[in-house]
């Protein structure tokens, strides 16, 4: 009975009491931080998915997390509890590709950090990170040429095979990285990176491929800058 006891006042005792001044001042850093990678998501990101509606979720993320941790961290029995929590709570997050899930933990990595008191640390990491981002994609020849998303959407899948797509393609353009591939019944959907050298090219590739298929259905998505 006394180590029970013992144990309970362990708990009820180990408390800590944060402050309401420096809980404010990093959790609008967080909010800051967390903006600025969406930011640069929406930027630099690579993602075929709309990058604009997915990093507005950065800043509700990191502030939240931080929230969680703070409490978690000020006492011992909260803690203990968050474990049950998890383990009735379930998050289910459709991410599609690696770069997504990526920047979504950068983000939980953020509050994570201002809400353990490790402000210097997480700005220090976070610079550093996002300065190597940036470099990577300014001075990577792969990301200079992959400057176009193709998307090539057929209902008649026997009209058109993804052979005679990819042939146009190469015919038309200097790069092609097929990203996606769909094939069912009643549809055929390919997704590439391409590379066009003018808007003459993008054109020739359009025309050849409603030559062989007129009802196919064909989205071009900027990604630096084709004209």
């Amino acid at each position: 009975m006394g180590r029970f006891q013992t144990f309970q006042e362990f708990l009820t005792t180990q408390s800590i009491r944060v402050p309401l001044a420096g809980y404010m001042v990093n959790l609008v850093l967080s909010a800051i931080l967390s903006f600025i990678l969406s930011y640069v998501y929406v930027k630099y990101g690579t993602s075929l998915s709309n990058r604009r509606m997915f990093a507005k979720n950065f800043m509700l993320i990191t502030m939240v997390t931080m929230l969680v941790i703070t409490i978690v961290k000020s006492s011992l029995a909260l803690s203990l509890g968050l474990v049950g929590a998890l383990s009735i709570v379930r998050f289910r997050a459709a991410i599609k590709e690696p770069e997504e899930l990526s920047y979504l933990f950068f983000a939980i990595a953020i509050g994570l950090g201002f809400g353990a008191g490790q402000c210097k640390i997480t700005i220090t990491a976070f610079i550093i990170i996002v300065g190597m981002i940036i470099l990577k994609i300014r001075f990577s020849k792969f990301q200079d040429n992959q400057n176009l998303y193709l998307t090539v959407t057929s209902h008649v899948p026997g009209k058109i095979t993804l052979e005679q797509i990819v042939e146009i393609l190469k015919e038309c353009s200097q790069v092609v990285n097929m990203k996606r591939f769909d094939e069912t019944k009643n549809l055929i959907e390919a997704s590439f990176l391409l590379e066009f050298s003018n808007f003459k090219e993008l054109n020739k590739a359009k025309s050849k491929l409603q030559r062989i298929d007129d009802s196919i259905k064909i989205t071009f998505l900027d990604n630096k800058g084709v004209l």
